[in-house]
């Protein structure tokens, strides 16, 4: 089997900064009731052609215990460390230089809480890598439970070919936080450099699955078999290009992520576009809605004086809009600093969009960036997962805003609990922030809906069924209704409304 990572605590060490004591000199293997480092390094080659070695690994990471690297940065700014280091890889090169094929001797010290005194862990191996003084990062690996909060992981080098990420503490090259899966599982990443995309492998195969969704930009590995509580054991994985490609890659980043199957190419087929009836029949009755499909986060710094320091919305475990006291399975906050923020079990974490977020197994919820028109007014676009729909009738001309009961069921933040001030008061109705009185009116016709922006101060805005935008919803100068075509969206305040024949 090959030795992707190496891991053993040598202990009973009585200096660990004596580099003799750590690596042990040739030819005293058969007096010492223990492996030392060089040792280990011997009976676990990097190649080896029948039981002789031809390869040495030679890249070792080593941990001390925190207590000891404390008192030798105190004491001698770090000396000792720096001495190690370099007595180690005189030593390496010294026993090893035959078997090192002319690869640069590497070795790093850290410290670590989770030793005692008088013990040192060894790593090294196939998926063991220490960059070279100012290498580039290639790419940046972070983790989620949830898909909603996204923890840092470790980088990509440029040189770094292999790493196994998975249970802390055991041969893995990188430990993912709360990994859900156990000691005998982790996720194998390869990288062929700049010039080809990584691949990501899981062992064991009978045991997980691993597969990339394009749309999200992250892997999704799941554990075949329901954990003991009934429920599925998953963890997100995100591969993010750090250096900027040379090429044309440059203009799709999930380009450089691609999840290879050993022996075939899984096909990611994108949804088929949403077909908009193009020949739609005009019906004087109750044919048409109105339906709630995204909230738009407001920027809070355009209000200040309102004394808003805080909102957020929470989704329950259906992914409907949590109603009081009920429990949330995630949340979104938009504070003062109109920075967005993703919270669950795991804890909370910024989130810039588009982000696409996996808090319930099979069920997503994207967070869209605003359109550079709306940005001065908005820090995101939340889409809801289940809308919400109200039907209206054709012919009538009907009022939307917080002074009209008309769709007033879409109107879904309109409480107090939704916002928080400064100093705890009650903030009053979410909807005093960005939506007027009287917003807008509108009609159902034959080809769309006819809108009057009704309030000067109302900001309205024109987006397609994709949510890309299309305009600022105005009147003309002589006060013509501004059409906008069925399965179209208007954002008014924080509510995004599609309307549809």
């Amino acid at each position: 089997m090959p030795v992707y990572v190496q891991h053993e605590v040598l202990g009973n060490i009585s200096d660990v900064f004596n580099a003799e004591a750590i690596w042990q000199a040739p030819g005293l293997a058969l007096f010492s009731r223990r492996p030392l480092l060089r040792d280990l390094l011997e009976r676990s080659p990097r190649e080896h052609r029948g039981r002789t070695p031809t390869r040495c690994f030679s890249h070792v990471a080593l941990m001390l215990p925190q207590e000891d690297v404390d008192d030798d940065r105190h004491l001698t700014r770090g000396a000792r460390m720096r001495d190690l280091v370099e007595s180690l890889k005189a030593l390496h090169q010294k026993d090893f230089g035959d078997l090192l094929g002319g690869e640069e001797v590497r070795y790093d010290v850290i410290g670590t809480d989770a030793l005692p005194s008088g013990a040192i862990e060894v790593k090294f191996g196939h998926a063991v890598y220490l960059p070279a003084p100012g290498e580039k990062i290639l790419y940046q690996v972070s983790a989620s439970r949830d898909g909603a909060i996204w923890k840092p992981v470790c980088p990509v080098y440029t040189g770094q070919r292999l790493l196994v990420v998975g249970n802390e503490g055991e041969s893995v090259s990188h430990a993912v936080h709360a990994w859900p899966f156990g000691d005998a599982a982790s996720v194998l990443v390869i990288n062929d450099g700049p010039d080809s995309p990584v691949e990501v492998q899981v062992r064991p195969r009978n045991a997980l699955d691993c597969s990339y969704d394009a749309i999200a930009g992250c892997y999704t590995v799941s554990a075949r078999e329901r954990g003991p509580d009934g429920k599925a054991q998953r963890v997100f994985l995100k591969i993010t290009r750090i250096a900027a490609p040379d090429r044309s890659d440059a203009a799709d980043p999930r380009s450089a992520t691609v999840w290879k199957l050993r022996g075939a190419e899984p096909t990611v087929v994108p949804p088929a576009p949403r077909q908009v009836e193009q020949d739609a029949t005009f019906a004087p009755v109750a044919q048409q809605r109105v339906s709630l499909v995204a909230l738009a986060l407001p920027r809070l710094s355009r209000y200040r004086e309102t004394g808003v320091q805080q909102m957020r919305v929470a989704l329950d475990a259906q992914l409907r809009l949590a109603r009081p006291g009920e429990a949330a399975t995630i949340g979104f906050t938009v504070n003062a600093a109109d920075e967005v923020f993703a919270e669950s079990g795991d804890g909370s974490g910024r989130i810039d969009g588009p982000a696409t977020l996996t808090p319930v197994e099979g069920r997503t919820v994207q967070v869209l960036a605003p359109a550079s028109a709306m940005a001065e007014r908005y820090s995101a676009v939340l889409r809801l997962p289940v809308p919400l729909e109200a039907p209206v009738s054709g012919g009538a001309r009907l009022t939307f805003g917080r002074g009209n009961a008309t769709l007033g069921q879409l109107r879904v933040l309109d409480s107090s609990r939704f916002v928080a001030s400064a100093d705890g008061r009650d903030a009053g109705s979410a909807d005093r922030i960005g939506l007027s009185r009287n917003a807008f009116s509108f009609e159902a016709v034959k080809d769309g809906y006819r809108i009057v922006r009704q309030s000067q101060t109302q900001a309205l805005y024109h987006l397609d069924p994709s949510f890309a935008y299309v305009g600022a919803i105005d009147n003309g100068p002589e006060g013509e209704p501004y059409l906008l075509p069925a399965g179209h969206h208007l954002v008014a305040g924080h509510y995004v409304l599609r309307f549809d024949a």
